[in-house]
């Protein structure tokens, strides 16, 4: 019997009179990397969103860990997050604002954040401020918010943008190493190599409709 971590269930959002998300179904397994490709506006982010619990659906269901998003529980527990450009406070260094964002939840001490930052190709003592970063280091720093307190599911919408062709394969290894580990990866990528080179299952979301292309 397989290990169904994240259950999208006849998932249909609405903004206004346009249905972005038209009865979206899918499971998706533990442990696995799973590829979610589509055009700008094919409700990739929307359908990531009801996942996290950031967006309440007009009707039907997610379940992650067999607890309903938005019934039982308003976020999913355990769960790393990038979706659009992660933002941070411009002012203060990569590990302060790492720091603030991890007394939030109080699950990553000082050791987790500044492992995380390693893992990414950050240096935590690096004094320069967020506001000095390249849109790569911003993108890094984004990494290690997203699995810092070592989570069991990744929700990852186009993580490597920015990344040069070196961070990129670091960070294919990154996900790798993670899905090893026994980590839930669900993975948008505007990059065919990522998917090739990555993920277990693959789906289409073509607008707001989800096809399944490699299982």
């Amino acid at each position: 019997m397989k290990d169904i971590h994240v259950s999208v269930q006849n998932l249909t959002v609405r903004f206004g009179e346009d249905e972005v998300l038209h009865g979206v179904s899918r499971d998706f397994e533990s442990g696995m990397i799973h590829g979610i490709i589509g055009n700008n506006g094919s409700g990739k982010t929307v359908m990531f969103k009801c996942i996290c619990g950031f967006l309440r659906p007009d009707a039907g269901r997610v379940l992650v860990d067999y607890e309903e998003i938005g019934r039982q529980t308003d976020f999913p527990q355990d769960t790393g997050i990038i979706i659009e450009t992660p933002g941070f406070l411009p002012a203060l260094t990569g590990l302060q604002n790492l720091r603030l964002l991890a007394s939030l939840r109080k699950t990553a001490g000082e050791r987790e954040i500044r492992a995380a930052l390693g893992r990414v190709g950050l240096d935590p003592d690096l004094p320069k401020k967020v506001s000095a970063y390249s849109l790569g280091m911003r993108q890094r720093l984004g990494i290690a918010q997203a699995i810092m307190e070592r989570p069991t599911l990744l929700i990852l919408d186009e993580p490597f943008n920015g990344l040069d062709r070196n961070a990129v394969e670091q960070m294919r290894s990154l996900l790798m190493e993670m899905r090893s580990q026994g980590v839930t990866i669900l993975l948008a990528s505007h990059n065919s190599q990522d998917i090739d080179m990555l993920c277990d299952t693959v789906c289409l979301m073509d607008a707001g409709l989800l096809e399944v292309i490699r299982e």
